[in-house]
């Protein structure tokens, strides 16, 4: 690197040391004094901020709805292009870099962090959800036919598929490629480096990284709360343990304190092996439910699945003219403004993790396997929960209730009901636990300037917030609070759409220069 060239940035350039923190400045303070006043205002005045806030949302999806379109396609093609062309060779850290994990902890860690909760519940809810018209259907597909049933896998498979990880491999190849070809912080404000220059320090900078860090923390809290009410209904559901506001408080202590060991641990000792735990426990699950749901009618389900999701992907893709409006504005642009909020976080772990692999290694597993995986399971889940749902059996025949039981109710079909929905739980919990240590690490690398050793302090307070945060809410507020809370992150996609995309132009710029540099250095 020549030395007009140097970063403009270093990482912890700027910290402040104090009581044994080291954390930016303004990065850290600011972003603690923001989410203090959030705090306090959506328990003050919990239906106004919900109010205030889902009307942002609201407004975001309904005006911008075509721009979150076109940026969710453009980055699935920007994604396959990386993979395709020349500079799929670049490899992240250098020519002799190599990676840190095996493949399959890297892939456990991807997916884990990723969306691994998610589909716990929403493999099962989502596709009856749309075959029994909860919601609206996808493409206006008649409810509880043969067309409305490939529409809905079809449509849930469009939502949890390449475009969701298509999302998060921009942003997690643009800050490893500017973290370990170029050397500088992993910081979100790194990727824009070659358009901003020295700007990235000043607060153009600081501003991209107290934004992340916000949506961040609010996503992971609000996962947290809306997950511990979820859990607490499934242990109600199977024990006839009262769902109180005491039972979720306890469930979020617990997630927190294992999540704080995990924290603590780093990420080998720690979140590695919960994401391991994690791929073991769902492996099982899953193929007891491949076998006990009938193996013939999984395999069948796996090709249905395939061209169901391929047969819909265009016209889902489609903004203009849609017919479904309030199925499309309910479910698609709300997931992609949901995805979009969460790429700050999931980006940043992938790139932590992801050092030493090549360009076109990284967006494969980032985008391919994921894909892969979710037709796995989906197959498994959705298709036994729709054939339930056809064929009038169960809870499931009378469509969805409570979105936190579709998973026990399906379970409740299959031998072992106890022994599986147990099994469930303990996943959503590892998942919980995964999600939340995973995303300490990342705020703590953001507010530490892009150091990665900083004081084990720093996660721990992190780890901590998240945890006081959902319990607060929850307690002083109720799922209103929550409902705010999740309704400011899912606003904060609609700018971050913006940065992606000029995060896209200013990494493909990079990848071009690291090429033309290559080749000079073998010429």
């Amino acid at each position: 690197m020549k030395q007009d060239d140097a970063p403009v940035l270093t990482a912890g350039q700027d910290n402040k040391q104090i009581m044994g923190l080291d954390f930016h400045n303004p990065v850290f303070p600011l972003s603690a004094l923001a989410i203090l006043a959030f705090i306090l205002y959506a328990l003050i005045y919990p239906d106004a901020a919900n109010g205030q806030l889902g009307a942002a949302r609201g407004w975001s999806i309904e005006h911008f709805d075509w721009l979150f379109m076109i940026a969710g396609n453009f980055f699935v093609i920007f994604c396959l292009a990386l993979v395709l062309l020349p500079v799929g060779r670049i490899r992240l850290g250098g020519a002799q870099a190599r990676p840190e994990y095996s493949r399959l902890s890297w892939f456990a860690m991807l997916f884990a962090a990723g969306m691994g909760i998610g589909l716990m519940f929403w493999s099962v809810a989502e596709p009856v959800a749309y075959y029994t018209d909860w919601y609206g259907t996808p493409l206006n597909a008649a409810a509880g036919t043969a067309e409305g049933a490939s529409a809905a896998m079809g449509a849930t498979m469009f939502h949890w598929g390449l475009h969701p990880w298509a999302i998060y491999g921009v942003v997690g190849l643009s800050l490893a490629f500017f973290a370990y070809n170029r050397g500088l912080p992993l910081t979100l404000r790194s990727a824009f480096t070659p358009l901003l220059g020295r700007y990235t320090r000043g607060w153009i900078g600081h501003t991209i990284d107290i934004v992340a860090v916000l949506a961040t923390i609010f996503g992971l809290a609000t996962s947290l709360g809306f997950g511990a009410s979820q859990a607490a209904g499934g242990l109600a559901y199977l024990f006839d343990i009262p769902n109180t506001l005491g039972t979720q408080i306890a469930i979020i202590v617990l997630v927190t304190v294992v999540a704080l060991f995990s924290v603590w641990r780093g990420i080998d000792g720690g979140v590695k092996l919960f994401s391991n735990i994690n791929m073991v426990i769902a492996l099982v699950l899953l193929l007891f439910v491949v076998f006990t749901g009938g193996t013939l009618l999984f395999v069948n389900g796996l090709v249905t699945t395939t061209l169901d999701y391929l047969g819909h992907i265009v016209p889902l893709s489609n903004w203009i003219g849609r017919d479904d409006t309030t199925w499309y504005h309910g479910w698609t642009v709300f997931y992609w403004a949901w995805w979009i909020s969460w790429s700050p976080f999931v980006g940043m772990f992938i790139a932590r993790v992801s050092r030493g692999r090549t360009v076109r290694e990284f967006l494969t597993a980032v985008l391919l396997v994921p894909t892969l995986v979710t037709i796995v399971w989906m197959s498994a889940f959705g298709g036994t929960a729709l054939r339930q749902s056809a064929e009038g059996v169960g809870e499931l025949a009378n469509g969805i209730g409570d979105v936190s039981l579709a998973m026990f109710h399906m379970l409740e079909q299959l031998p072992m009901t106890t022994l599986t929905s147990s099994l469930a739980i303990v996943l959503v919990l590892v998942f919980f636990i995964t999600s939340s240590d995973s995303g300490s690490l990342v705020i703590d690398n953001i507010t530490a300037g892009g150091k990665t050793d900083a004081p084990r302090s720093q996660r721990v307070f992190w780890a901590t917030l998240e945890g006081v945060i959902a319990g607060v809410l929850l307690y002083g507020g109720g799922s209103t609070a929550l409902s705010a809370l999740q309704a400011g992150a899912v606003a904060t996609g609609l700018p971050f759409t913006l940065v992606l995309l000029v995060m896209c132009f200013s990494l493909a710029l990079g990848l071009r220069e690291e090429q033309r540099n290559q080749r000079l250095a073998t010429v």
